[in-house]
This record gives structure tokens, sequence and C-alpha cells, in this order.
């Protein structure tokens, strides 16, 4: 067993710079040698010790590199993950994996075919907010669950020329921000029976979707899902009602901007200082009145997306994100997507 597992990033963006390279260099276990650029001036002015490949398909073929990872414009993802796959190397594949489930399912042969371990980085797993509602629900305070609403709203009214914003495959908001909280849902609650999707752009000038709501129908409950770039008041991030009362809580993850703005992971790091409201009874019957209290918030963790991924080379341990679980957040982004074009619930029941 390899005392330390070489990184091969690829491509040096927004993703590689801000979430990838120092979680990755913060993971104990994981050294990154080498990034693949076409600004080796500008690779090297934030990583001075790791060595610049002009080509992807260069970084791949090192025989000093055991895992590729992938934090590039999704349409690329395909193609890029199955040359590191041929090549021998365990990968990591920021999300939302890939364009469609085909592709997605062609990488999970090729993994099983190379016996190399691949992974997607569902880093929002590891959000404060959501381990708080999974602690939460798992404890049963809120009793049966009857109403789920999980929002990230964001006010960005202008349009900024990148792939993001581009009407292209894996380009606009549901490809963006839909696979997180898709797969936090189906973590919460597993695969719906039907989903609803409006998609739509909003923004002046705006070429691909910048807004969006989708309903998940399960057997008792629905769950709502939304995303927009035009709301400057703030949202709840999720709102949750049960049996037993109700649980609100506003704010994003404070990690990321944390790592926007240089900071290094570490104690204390994803603490999370804007908690929810709970709201139960103080005791049984409806005369009984409600009482609201502030709910602590747990720690967000990004680090352990990439604790895990060392774990699952070196010693094993099963994948912080599974395949699988990356194709069940593919199957529901193309069947959201049929929703919208057919204007119509689509049953899941033969999906996955």
């Amino acid at each position: 067993m390899k005392a330390t597992i070489n990184v091969g990033l690829v491509g040096f963006g927004f993703a590689s710079q801000t979430f990838h390279a120092p979680l990755i260099q913060a993971t104990d276990g994981l050294d990154l040698v080498a990034v693949s650029s076409s600004d080796a001036a500008k690779v090297r002015g934030s990583l001075p010790n790791v060595e610049v490949e002009s080509q992807a398909l260069a970084l791949c073929q090192r025989s000093d590199i055991d895992l590729i990872v992938i934090p590039t414009p999704n349409d690329t993802h395909f193609s890029l993950a199955k040359a590191a796959l041929s090549a021998g190397k365990h990968v990591v594949v920021d999300k939302p994996f890939t364009v469609t489930v085909s592709e997605g399912k062609l990488l999970k042969k090729l993994a099983d075919d190379k016996e190399r371990l691949l992974s997607v980085f569902h880093n929002r797993r590891w959000d404060s907010d959501f381990l708080t509602v999974k602690a939460l629900l798992e404890a049963g305070t809120l009793g049966r669950v009857v109403s789920v609403e999980s929002r990230f709203d964001r006010f960005r009214p202008q349009v900024i020329d990148r792939w993001r914003e581009k009407a292209a495959p894996g380009g606009g908001i549901w490809y963006d921000l839909g696979p997180h909280l898709l797969d936090q849902t189906c973590e919460l609650f597993g695969m719906p029976h039907a989903i609803l999707l409006e998609v739509t752009a909003r923004r002046d000038g705006a070429q691909a979707d910048d807004d969006f709501l989708a309903v998940l129908d399960y057997e008792s409950f629905r769950v709502t899902l939304a995303a927009s770039t035009l709301a400057a008041d703030p949202t709840p991030r999720f709102r949750i009602h049960g049996t037993d009362g109700s649980y609100v809580k506003y704010g994003l993850d404070p990690q990321e901007e944390r790592l926007k703005a240089g900071e290094v992971p570490g104690a204390h790091w994803g603490n999370d200082t804007q908690h929810g409201t709970l709201t139960l009874r103080e005791g049984k019957g409806e005369s009984t009145p409600l009482i609201q209290r502030e709910y602590a918030t747990l720690p967000g963790d990004y680090l352990a997306y990439y604790q895990g991924i060392a774990a699952a080379i070196r010693e094993q341990a099963p994948l912080p994100v599974s395949v699988d679980d990356a194709l069940r957040s593919m199957t529901l982004l193309e069947a959201g997507l049929d929703s919208h074009r057919q204007r119509r619930w689509i049953s899941l029941k033969h999906h996955f």
C-alpha cells in the first residue's frame, strides 16, 4: 500500500483553484504533483511546487500519478475521464459526472474493466446545513415528514461570459446547482416516484437557464427544489415540515466563501454561525403552545470527501460518492428535462 497517493489535476479554472487544489493539499495521504494547463505562469503563481503539463492527455500518461481529478466544463468530463481510466488511473470527476446517463454508464463499465476507482465530487453532502438536516431527520424530531423545500438562491443579475452560462450541453443552472439539490434529496429519501420540472432564463441577455423549480413526488410527501439567480432577498435554504414540528434554515454553508478567501481548511473551518429555527409543541395535544428555539448547525466538512477518496484507494474503504449515486442524479437531471419539454410529470419507475 502506497503511503502517498499522487494526484494530477486537469485544468486550473475556478473549480480547481477554489475547491480541488486546496482540499487535495489539505488531505493527509494525497500529494498534488501536477496540473494540466495552457497557462503555466498562472498555476505556478498559486502552486509553485507543482509541475505543469500543457495537455491533459500528457497528465494522464504520467507514470507517477495515481489519481486524476477532472473539474472541467461539463461537456468534457466524459472524454477526459475515459482517457484517464484508459491510462489506468483512479478518477474523480466534478459533478454532474457527465452530460448524459449513457456516458456515465460507459465510464462505469470502463472503470470496472480497468479495476480503477471512479467517483464524483458531490461535495455538498458535507454542507453544514445538510448534515444538520440529515441528523435531525434521522433522530425523528419532526415526526413524519410531510413537506420539504430546498433552495439555492443567489443574486447574480449580470450574465457572465463563461461556459456555465452558455446554451450548450451541460450548461445552465439545472446542470450546475440541480445536481447538488438532487443528490442531497436522494441521500435523505432515496429515488422519488416522479419528477416535474420548469426551467427558464429570466435575466436580460441570458443564453442558458438561470432559474428552475422541480417537484419530486414520494409516497406520502413531496420535495420542492428551486434555484434562482435573481433572489436579492434571502430565502430559506431548507424549510421542512413534519407531523411533530418544523425546521427552517437560512444562509448557505460558509465553506465555499472561505475557500474563495484563501482560507486553509483546518480546525473549526466548517463552522456555520447561522443556526436554524426548530418549532415544536411543548407537549401533547393541539392546545399546547408551539415553542420556537434556535437549533445549532453542525459543522460542514468538505475535507471528508477527499479523506474518503484516500481511504478508498489505500484501504479499499467504500467510496464517499459511488458511481451509482452519480448516475441516480444524472437520471433525475435527464428526466427533469423530459418533464420540462413535455410539460408533465415523468415517472421514474423504470428509469433506475
